[in-house]
């Protein structure tokens, strides 16, 4: 693989039915990733198969059921030297890949790029909902935590890219993390290296089964509290155990 190679990783636990459209939304972005890793992470239905059934798709297998450990998975097997790292429930619009590249073309001291979510089977006071999240408190949370005070980053786990060097100069994922608060802990982590970028010309298509199956308040208050955590303590809240993946 040449210099500045790009390689996604999805990371995926049981994700047989959302698993080809992201797949193929990515074969037909305008620049098409160097190279597509699947991370089949302990599945018990067909998502190695419906991913080894897409031309041009790498599958790893992680036997031990872990989201950070799937990403480090991915991490060690990648070979580009942008690690881009999407949802197997999301979808990417054509020219997302473009959009992610060239914010790290244009800067040499960005580490990583995060772009928000928007989502295709919710409710309009739902995507409401977040739309203004996206507008109106991630921009400004992520301002006054990462550059005004260098404590971190407000980084979307779902959608985000960071450089392989980067990745590697903080040791990879930090795989004490279980789930939630995974996405803050890199981005504090990234933060001394260079800038990270919130980027909402770099958003993705999403679910929002999560939302649905825990409700908007219950969501809404394990990133809240696992974010100011893990910015403040180094570490996601102790009451949060929850993996609302499945």
């Amino acid at each position: 693989m040449t210099a500045g190679s790009t390689t996604v990783i999805v990371c995926a636990f049981n994700e047989a039915a959302s698993l080809p459209a992201c797949l193929h939304s990515l074969l037909a972005q305008t620049r098409p990733p160097d190279e597509i890793i699947v991370v089949n992470n302990a599945s018990t239905d067909d998502t190695a198969g419906v991913a080894r059934a897409v031309a041009g798709v790498r599958v790893i297998d992680e036997p031990a059921k872990g989201l950070v450990l799937a990403r480090e998975r991915g991490r060690l097997a990648a070979a580009g030297d942008l690690l881009v790292y999407i949802d197997a429930d999301c979808r990417v619009p054509l020219t997302w890949l473009e959009r992610l590249e060239r914010r790290f073309a244009r800067r040499a001291d960005v580490v990583g790029v995060s772009g928000p979510y928007r989502f295709y089977d919710w409710d309009w006071s739902g995507r409401a909902l977040l739309r203004a999240y996206d507008l109106a408190v991630a921009p400004p949370t992520h301002f006054a935590v990462h550059h005004a005070l260098g404590w971190g980053a407000v980084l979307y786990g779902g959608n985000f890219a960071v450089r392989r060097s980067a990745l590697e100069r903080i040791g990879g994922f930090d795989r004490s993390v279980e789930f939630h608060g995974e996405d803050t802990n890199l981005g504090r982590r990234l933060t001394p290296l260079g800038r990270v970028q919130l980027a909402g010309d770099c958003w993705a298509w999403t679910s929002a089964r999560r939302y649905k199956a825990l409700g908007k308040r219950t969501v809404f208050g394990l990133y809240v509290r696992n974010f100011w955590s893990e910015i403040l303590r180094h570490r996601p809240s102790d009451t949060d155990h929850l993996d609302v993946r499945a």
